[in-house]
């Protein structure tokens, strides 16, 4: 059986890559590994965001299946888990909380770090502040206030809401130095391309003349999220700069994994490349990444590069959660009959995905939005009935919303998303709430998060 190496980064968009076509320079490496394997230029995620998309990426299944995202259900089944019982040594490595053991994603990892207990030395002081105090005391409210207004005035960023990719790289290689059994499954997610973007100046070189320092970057931030109609057309530029500076970063980090990987362990590792979600840069008048179903959202990198005959691009539809299956296929191992997708080995000869559904929640008040994409068309639709429809192919850009005019693609749509919405009923549960304490709260409301 083959090692597996499984990368995901947050908030990465197709766009912004450069074997999509993106004109600048931020994936020299991954494109030329790019070159030699699979890729597929219409992937999609099933969600908008982190956390209802990756029951897709890591159990085949929907976000809004066996109870949604709250916590992964029982009855969902991990790769992680598959790939252990098959006899694999398994390890992840990452720092976003929303997927800590508490939501159940290490289920199946031997080694599973998701820094809960170890934050990094960068958050300790808030952390230990907020540890310390009690969350209602009046010290307690004034310290808060005092670091974000230091963040906000004089953007300097007290705390880090997550571990920079360096030292996750770090962490996974040392681990996978530490192992000898085979095979090994080894699961690697980076933050840094989510913002707040404060890359490192070598690699903001790359963009512009002058690096821009931590501290107007996080202010830049701030202005990003508060008040973006504020933003001027310099600042704006100054933010793609720091995006695609990020992206850079850690398409070094994956080039310094994955190589010495390939040195370290004896057989050639599959490697799977892709990102949860992308991002919003004013395409539809905000930033971030909200609960948009856009393409700047949803559109993400795909490939599988397996060291074999088995490359080209694909712009056969596909989604995330084609991916599970994916490995399961490399690793030959019996899939279960939750999984959803299927492996992409079959996209060209035995395809039959006619579209990709996404869904999110808000899990305070339950109202639920969904779209439907295929080749051609996107329809969205909310809780309160209002929908969207575009045509991809006249309006690539989803800029005419066509839900009043084209009424036989509507329909069809509309029965499409309404069959889906039986399958979510027929395995509806309550998993109950996870209970979080305020360190972690906070650091998730760093990352922009309302938990």
């Amino acid at each position: 059986m083959r090692d597996i190496v499984l990368v995901t980064v947050d908030s990465l968009r197709a766009g912004h890559v450069g074997w999509h076509g993106y004109d600048r320079n931020t994936t020299p490496n991954l494109d030329q590994r790019a070159a030699s394997a699979q890729t597929f230029t219409s992937a999609f995620a099933h969600a908008c965001s982190t956390r209802p998309s990756f029951p897709s990426i890591m159990t085949s299944s929907y976000a809004l299946e066996y109870g949604g995202f709250e916590r992964l259900s029982s009855k969902r089944t991990t790769i992680a888990e598959l790939l252990e019982e098959a006899g694999y040594e398994t390890a992840g490595f990452h720092s976003n909380l929303y997927l800590s053991a508490d939501f159940g994603y290490d289920r199946g990892f031997s080694r599973f770090f998701d820094s809960k207990s170890d934050p990094g030395t960068l958050a300790k002081l808030r952390q230990e502040v907020k540890t310390h105090l009690d969350s209602d005391g009046h010290l307690y409210g004034f310290l808060q206030q005092a670091f974000n207004a230091t963040e906000k005035r004089a953007g300097i960023e007290l705390g880090s809401a997550y571990i920079d990719a360096e030292e996750i790289t770090d962490r996974a290689l040392s681990w996978a130095s530490s192992t000898s059994s085979n095979p090994r499954f080894l699961w690697v997610h980076y933050m840094d391309v989510h913002h707040p973007y404060v890359p490192p100046a070598e690699h903001q070189r790359r963009f512009r003349d002058e690096p821009v320092t931590d501290r107007d970057a996080v202010q830049l931030r701030r202005k990003m999220l508060e008040s973006p109609e504020e933003i001027t057309d310099q600042e704006f530029n100054t933010l793609i700069d720091l995006y695609d500076s990020e992206i850079a970063y850690v398409d070094a980090q994956v080039d310094r994994l994955i190589e010495t990987l390939q040195t370290e362990w004896e057989n050639d590792p599959v490697i799977a490349f892709t990102a949860d979600h992308g991002e919003e840069f004013l395409d539809h008048g905000g930033f971030s990444h909200s609960a948009t179903f856009h393409d700047e959202v949803i559109h993400v990198p795909l490939l599988v590069g397996t060291g074999e005959e088995e490359t080209g691009e694909s712009d056969n539809l596909v989604g995330l959660m084609d991916l599970a299956p994916t490995l399961a296929d490399k690793a030959d191992v019996d899939r279960p009959g939750t999984y959803r997708g299927q492996p992409l080995s079959q996209v060209e000869d035995q395809w039959n995905r006619s579209e990709v559904i996404a869904e999110w929640t808000d899990t305070d008040t339950d109202d639920r939005r969904f779209a439907v994409r295929t080749t051609n068309w996107k329809y969205i639709r909310e809780e309160n009935g209002d929908e969207q429809l575009y045509d991809l192919t006249a309006d690539p850009d989803e800029m005419n919303d066509l839900a009043t005019e084209t009424l036989d693609v509507l329909s069809d749509l509309r029965e499409t998303l309404e069959d889906h919405l039986v399958t979510l009923d027929e395995s509806r549960e309550d998993l109950g709430d996870v209970e979080m304490d305020e360190e972690v709260r906070q650091r998730l409301r760093d990352l922009g998060y309302q938990e």
